[in-house]
């Protein structure tokens, strides 16, 4: 995988604009990964925070918004 940097500005969406939040959902998902769960992606990163992020980036997980 590329060692650019994910932008933060195309992160956001993903969290409701949230920074928080989308740390949040970052670390969760790069938990899950550094558990075995396959990454959503075809090519993932050695790091499991690099999947997480590309993952976040390219819309394949989101934070759900509460009712």
């Amino acid at each position: 995988m590329d060692k650019t940097n994910v932008p933060l500005e195309s992160l956001l969406d993903a969290s409701n604009h949230s920074v928080y939040g989308l740390v949040i959902l970052a670390a969760k998902r790069a938990i899950q990964i550094s558990d075995g769960e396959n990454p959503l992606l075809e090519k993932a990163s050695d790091k499991a925070l690099d999947s997480a992020l590309r993952e976040i980036e390219n819309g394949k997980i989101i934070v759900r918004k509460k009712k």
